[in-house]
């Protein structure tokens, strides 16, 4: 019996892809439903109100479970929770989850797990094989501090719902990522100022080229590495300009060495003045910011829109293989543990155009894995060895990823799957070829 913890899309299709494969498992899930942070009723989702989808549906839903053909090609939010609960009763999968339940603790014994949950304020102590932990990673806010006091008010983007906040405020959004660029933007409707701090550059990529989804673009011609980089960002560039041209800083990195801003509407505010670009914050006192380059404003809210952090604080750090200096636990493929059978990383993965497809087949792998260890398979051993020899290596493709906290998960795509591929395929050949000789000798 296995344990995963968490019911967002990645513990939904680990429990699919266990449940395929004739693996009991039970299911824990903090919230009353399934669907992770794209349910915004889950206290602890990070969606606001004007959130969608920033890769199209077609790159990103499950292969097996379409979405409808009327959802728009970057879906609501909305859209997205009524897509993970029809997944989940499609496939039977709520009766194998304990709903409004934490798990308090994982503590590893001589053989398995003992996992302490916890419901309505009692406690009940479970004891597993193995657990799989797909809770997610867009979580627990990363908020560092500001180079002073400010006696404004000071949000981090995960509290953010709704643009009522902004109403005639002077607004400090901090950050550039998509998350920082979207509330940027439900922002200018509402603030009397907005103003966005950027420390680093970005690429800005339009989401429709040509009246299609721009990530559906450019696979059917598999151009070598730096190629791709120099025709994909010309072709950017022709389309977008360059970001110093908005007085945003220019990246000093090439295209898809850090996951690029899908949002162009940000361009258009800035371009017609509705947001004001600034520099890194260097000092802030009461409600005055002063920026590196000597400017300064004053505000009424500083939204920190400054990312996640990797956090798991049911298990101790060292069970994860997490060395103090590592950005992430040091796992195969961001999922096997180098010296353990018994615990699986589901989900600590980030890709741009993996999908919730590239996930599935990760979710796959495992759950072929776990089958095949039960049978002591060779296939199954091979892929033992190949995780302790290989867990601290990073498939990169020869993309030089920016050396930062949230990159330190990234893979390049087709790498990725490719080798996910490889291992499925080895070890679901060997299990066709036990049931031949299964149905032989019968």
């Amino acid at each position: 019996m296995y344990a995963i913890i968490g019911a967002g899309p990645m513990g939904l299709c680990t429990a699919r892809q266990l449940k395929k494969h004739g693996i009991d498992f039970v299911g824990f899930e903090l919230h009353s439903d399934v669907g992770g942070l794209w349910d915004i009723d889950n206290p602890h989702s990070s969606m606001y109100h004007s959130a969608h989808l920033i890769s199209s549906k077609g790159t990103t839903e499950f292969r097996e479970f379409p979405m409808r053909a009327e959802v728009a090609p970057y879906p609501h939010h909305s859209e997205m929770r009524r897509y993970f609960r029809d997944y989940a009763r499609q496939f039977r999968l709520y009766e194998h989850y304990q709903f409004d339940t934490r798990v308090v603790q994982l503590q590893r014994l001589d053989q398995g797990w003992k996992l302490i949950s916890e419901r309505n304020g009692e406690q009940r102590e479970w004891r597993f094989d193995g657990v799989l932990i797909a809770n997610g990673t867009l979580h627990t806010p990363n908020l560092p501090r500001l180079p002073g006091d400010f006696s404004g008010e000071l949000l981090h983007s995960n509290a953010y719902k709704s643009a009522d906040i902004f109403a005639g405020k002077r607004v400090l959004v901090v950050g550039c990522g998509n998350s920082a660029c979207d509330i940027a933007v439900d922002a200018v409707h509402r603030a009397a100022s907005v103003d966005l701090s950027v420390r680093r550059g970005y690429h800005f990529l339009p989401k429709f080229i040509l009246g299609k989804p721009t990530d559906t673009f450019g696979g059917a011609i598999k151009l070598p590495r730096r190629l791709k980089q120099l025709v994909d960002g010309l072709l950017v560039r022709a389309l977008a300009g360059k970001p110093s041209q908005y007085g945003l800083p220019d990246p000093d990195y090439r295209l898809y060495e850090s996951h690029p801003v899908m949002n162009s509407l940000v361009l258009h505010h800035i371009g017609h003045g509705d947001i004001r670009p600034r520099g890194d914050i260097a000092a802030v006192s009461g409600q005055s910011v002063t920026f590196a380059n000597g400017e300064q404003g004053e505000y009424d809210l500083i939204l920190m829109a400054t990312g996640y952090k990797l956090d798991y604080p049911f298990i101790a750090r060292d069970e994860l293989n997490w060395p103090q200096d590592a950005g992430a636990p040091q796992l195969y493929l961001n999922v096997f543990h180098p010296e353990h059978d018994d615990l699986f990383m589901l989900g600590m993965v980030e890709a741009s155009g993996l999908g919730w497809q590239g996930r599935d087949e990760q979710a796959q792998l495992v759950a072929l894995y776990i089958r095949q260890l039960q049978a002591a398979s060779p296939s199954a051993l091979a892929l033992r060895q190949t995780i302790r020899a290989q867990a601290s290596q990073r498939l990169d493709g020869g993309y030089r990823y920016l050396q930062l906290e949230r990159m330190a998960y990234y893979v390049h795509k087709d790498s990725y799957r490719r080798r996910i591929a490889e291992h499925s395929a080895a070890l679901q050949r060997e299990l066709a070829n036990d049931g031949v000789l299964a149905a032989q000798e019968a």
